[in-house]
């Protein structure tokens, strides 16, 4: 399940978390991410999304998880993984924004819509997913 990072690529953040750290994180991605080349609407984006990401891995990865933030050549890339259940098949094959009477279903929507790319590996022991966004 480990996408990996480049070799030379710098790491800005790595760090576990729980539910108690969510908002201190969001503000961590935002500074780092900032000092990594993204401003303006790029950067708000780029923090919602990962405020996204790490908000599923704490209701529905078990509570707890791993992120990690990095710059790659033109681009700030972060990674949240979790050891939860894993996303079941409807989840993952519902690519349009969920109804507005649909109760959840939009953080990975989400993430997806404010970033250049999202890939995403689950299984039964865990999911990770990677968000990222040219800095330039």
């Amino acid at each position: 399940m480990e996408y990996g990072r480049r070799i030379g690529a710098e790491i800005l953040l790595s760090e576990a978390f729980d539910r108690d750290r969510v908002t201190g994180l969001r503000h961590a991605v935002a500074s780092c991410a900032g000092r990594a080349g993204l401003s303006g609407s790029r950067l708000d984006d780029f923090v919602v999304a990962v405020n996204e990401l790490l908000t599923n891995a704490v209701r529905h990865g078990g509570g707890h998880g791993h992120v990690a933030l990095w710059r790659e050549t033109g681009s700030v890339v972060c990674e949240v993984s979790d050891r939860g259940p894993g996303i079941s098949e409807p989840t993952l094959n519902h690519p349009h924004r969920p109804r507005a009477d649909e109760p959840g279903g939009r953080g990975l929507w989400l993430a997806a819509e404010l970033t250049d790319d999202l890939r995403l590996n689950t299984s039964p022991e865990g999911t990770r997913v990677r968000v990222s966004t040219r800095s330039s």
